[in-house]
Order: structure tokens, then sequence, then C-alpha cells
């Protein structure tokens, strides 16, 4: 069964000061979410789901719908504050999203077949994609997920310090472990990550996590039963968020579900401010000059 890719678009951009997901970056007006459709569509992924806002949905249909009629089946759902499991309502005053991993939830109706999930505002590589389409070919469990794990140093930014998920594995490549360093930067051509007073080298070689995902159908499953607990437990705070890795984590630790950590020499880059854009359309240009993507992706 061919995999689905699942798109997270719903979120507003507030730091960039706009809708980035559906910035022009591409010579021929393309947004990061026409590469990452093209490089599924070019591994061989069947359809695509958007997680987008009502608030938004028109505009967003309008600017994709034409390029991908005809190319790969398209279905939309609304992440909304109030769409939450019965028996439970949206406490007065919330205005935050509740996280990436009711953002996945929303999707739960329209997929039935292995599946993975990208940011919206992230490029990946065509690479990364071929990969998780031939894990999912060749994994024969309904409880071995992936994981797609970034060189550290091919996600790192000439800017300042960032914030990254540093893998750990097993000997047979299985996640056993995600340390969050809040801050790792480049001294030079060595990169370090930041504690206090403290500094330590890395490689920059380790596997890290851009929210490149590989999971079976019954994750839905999970997540939702695990959603119902955390609105018990967190769901009156104004600021909480369910973070999909989170329950990862705890169906490992549990030993009811394992996560193949894939190790991919492609590229990640991403748009988070409005500064990063000329950088990422240099990326891009470059790329084309490479013979990687046509000029004009969808003609």
């Amino acid at each position: 069964m061919k995999p689905t890719l699942l798109i997270l678009a719903a979120g507003m951009g507030s730091r960039y000061g706009g809708l980035k997901q559906m910035d022009e970056l591409g010579p021929g007006g393309e947004s990061i979410i026409d590469y990452s459709v093209y490089d599924a569509i070019q591994s061989g992924f069947e359809k695509v789901v958007f997680v987008i806002r009502k608030s938004f949905a028109d505009a967003f249909k309008e600017r994709f719908e034409p390029k991908l009629a005809g190319k790969i089946k398209t279905e939309y759902v609304f992440q909304e504050l109030d769409d939450l499991p019965e028996g439970f309502t949206l406490p007065e005053g919330r205005e935050k999203p509740w996280g990436t991993g009711h953002a996945i939830l929303m999707a739960k109706e329209v997929i039935n077949e292995p599946f993975a999930i990208v940011n919206a505002d992230d490029f990946y590589g065509r690479g990364a994609y071929q990969q998780v389409f031939d894990f999912v070919a060749k994994s024969t469990t309904e409880h071995e997920y992936a994981m797609v794990g970034y060189a550290l140093n091919n996600t790192l930014s000439e800017h300042g310090t960032v914030s990254r998920g540093v893998c750990e594995t097993d000997a047979d490549s299985n996640l056993v472990n995600i340390v969050e360093r809040t801050k790792i930067g480049y001294e030079g051509e060595k990169v370090f990550f930041y504690e206090g007073d403290d500094k330590t080298e890395l490689s920059g070689a380790e596997p890290v996590s851009m929210n490149f995902w590989a999971f079976k159908p019954n994750y839905f499953n999970y997540l939702e039963e695990s959603f119902k607990e955390f609105l018990k437990e967190k769901g009156t705070e104004m600021k909480s968020e369910f973070y999909f890795n989170a329950v990862v984590d705890n169906l490992i630790k549990k030993g009811i579900a394992s996560t193949k950590v894939i190790k991919t020499d492609a590229k990640w880059f991403g748009v988070t401010y409005k500064e990063d854009k000329p950088l990422v359309q240099e990326k891009l240009n470059n790329l084309i000059k490479d013979g990687i993507y046509p000029e004009k992706l969808w003609e």
C-alpha cells in the first residue's frame, strides 16, 4: 500500500508575519509546499492531505488545487480549537492551537494507510521522501514507525544558534531517546551545544529530528487516547500543547512500538523568519541549476 503525505499547514506564521505556507519562493512562484508535494509525487506517494484552517481554506485550495489536479489525490482537513473529543469543551479564553498531535489527529477519518508527516514550511529534500517511501514498502509490522534523522550539520543556521532534538539509537538504528538541545551553533568550523556557561563539542553527524516521520494507521488510535488523557490533565491551561512525538516516545518506552531512524544525507532548510526568505530562494535556485527541479515546477 502506497503512503499518503500529511502536510501540517494550519500554523499562521506569527513570527514570519503572514501565511508563509503560501509565500512564493521558487522562480515560478512556488512555495515550499509545492516542492514537498512534487518530491512526494516523484517518490511514489499517491495522496496528499493538508491540515489547514477554515479561515484560509478557500485561498489555500485556489492556490494548490489547479496545480495538483490529476497529479495526486488531495484531501483537506481542518484544525480548529473547538474540534475536541466527545465530553470535552474549549476553555473560555483559549486562543493557542492545541499542538502538532492535535493537528495530525484531524486527519484520522481520511487516512487508512501508512502516512508520512511534514511541516508546511520546511524543505526536506527528494532523497528523504524516497527513503520514507522505501521504508513503508519494506516494513512488515503495524507497530514499526520511522523518523528521518538529518545530520545535525545539514540543519544548522549561519545566523545564530538553533534548538534540535538529538537522537539516540540502538544497534538496529531504532530510536531510544531524543534529547532536546536548545542552543546549538557554529564556532568557526566546529559545532557546539551550550548549557549555561558550559559548551560541548558535537561531531555534526548526529541524527536530529526535523518533524519528518512515518506512521501506520494504528497510530491515530494511540494519538486519540493520549489526547484525551492530555485534556484531562492540561485541557484547562491556556497555553498547553499536545505533541505527537511525546506519544511516540511513550509507545517506545512501553515497548508497544518501535521507530526506525532513517539517516539521510538530504539537506534540510526552513522558513521561520522573513530574513530566511532570500537564503531559501538562493538554495532553490541552486537546486534548479543542478537539474534537480525544473525552473517552473508544474509546467
